[in-house]
């Protein structure tokens, strides 16, 4: 176990720098120049040479690159162009509100969303199944987006039951937060449920459930205890690759309500050409990538002593 994940972790190493010369060749050949997006049209040669020289563009481009690499390795990513913030200060604030929006639906949702499986798939092929099936795959054909106006605009513009937008510190700050899980646990439910469904199905047909049968195990046992210990696998493969997206923040969602996590600010650096977000963002993204795929791996071993790691 311990020499395979050190083996992984190796293989992460070129899997980074690739990203990392993709995104700096991205935004260096052909994004827009950051000094032109700061200065504006009119600014003079002497202030954008000035600006050049503060931000290191001046560098050759090999120079550059290996800049961007160190601040990688030592996760120090400099500072914004648009607010001379520290990045790290700004990544590790908005994850956290992003953590706070995300974390508890996710949770949340894969109880609910299991639950609601088991249950369909107990009564499978029944009126239930049927009437189920044809609700989350039309709720599957709505839009986020058209989720997130229409709920905001009936429940809380309309009955005032919520807060339309906003964010605060502290206990009294959840109120903020209501209606945006709601409306992720909402979407969340039509493509889980179908996938939950699917795996409980799949192990149904095993020959374990019909030794298990045979043994006279009733259906509620074979269901409830046999069939989701073993489905516990494919629902970790769903549920763990998930995590990373958790950290960077639903981007629409904060955007609509107001709530300033790493989202936010990504789409606020796309507006504004704020290059070096955009880059740790992305470099981010592929780390955090790379490790959960990892510990899905080692997962895997846990929970079936079938598994081996090579």
């Amino acid at each position: 176990m311990l020499s395979y994940i050190i083996r992984r972790l190796l293989y992460m190493i070129p899997i980074i720098i690739g990203v990392a010369f993709l995104t700096f060749l991205l935004f260096t050949y052909f994004g827009e120049d950051p000094v032109r997006v700061a200065l504006g049209q009119h600014a003079t040669a002497a202030a954008i040479e000035e600006l050049r020289n503060l931000w290191g563009l001046n560098k050759p481009l090999y120079l550059q690159f290996w800049d961007f690499l160190v601040q990688i390795m030592t996760f120090d990513f400099g500072t914004s162009f648009t607010t001379g913030e520290s990045l790290s200060e700004i990544f590790r604030e908005g994850a956290l509100v992003s953590l706070k929006l995300t974390g508890p639906p996710f949770l949340l949702g894969i109880v609910i969303n299991i639950a609601i499986s088991l249950v369909i798939s107990y009564w499978r092929d029944s009126y239930l199944d049927h009437v189920s099936r044809f609700i989350f795959i039309f709720s599957m054909s709505i839009s986020y987006l058209i989720y997130i106006i229409l709920l905001q605009y009936f429940l809380a513009y309309k009955l005032e039951w919520f807060p339309i937008q906003g964010y605060e510190e502290g206990f009294s700050g959840l109120v903020y937060f209501i209606l945006p899980w709601f409306i992720m646990i909402l979407v969340s439910m039509g493509p889980d449920i179908r996938i939950y469904r699917t795996i409980f199905l799949d192990q149904t047909k095993a020959d374990y459930c019909r030794t298990a049968k045979a043994k006279g195990a009733g259906n509620n046992r074979v269901l409830f205890v046999h069939v989701l210990k073993n489905a516990m696998i494919p629902i970790l493969t769903h549920t763990v690759v998930a995590i990373p997206f958790l950290i960077t923040g639903a981007f629409v969602m904060e955007r609509y309500f107001g709530i300033p996590g790493i989202g936010d600010v990504t789409i606020t650096a796309i507006n504004e050409g704020d290059f070096p977000i955009l880059k740790g963002v992305t470099i981010v993204m592929a780390i955090l990538y790379s490790v959960f795929n990892l510990i899905t791996d080692v997962l895997y071993a846990f929970f079936d002593p079938r598994v081996t790691l090579d």
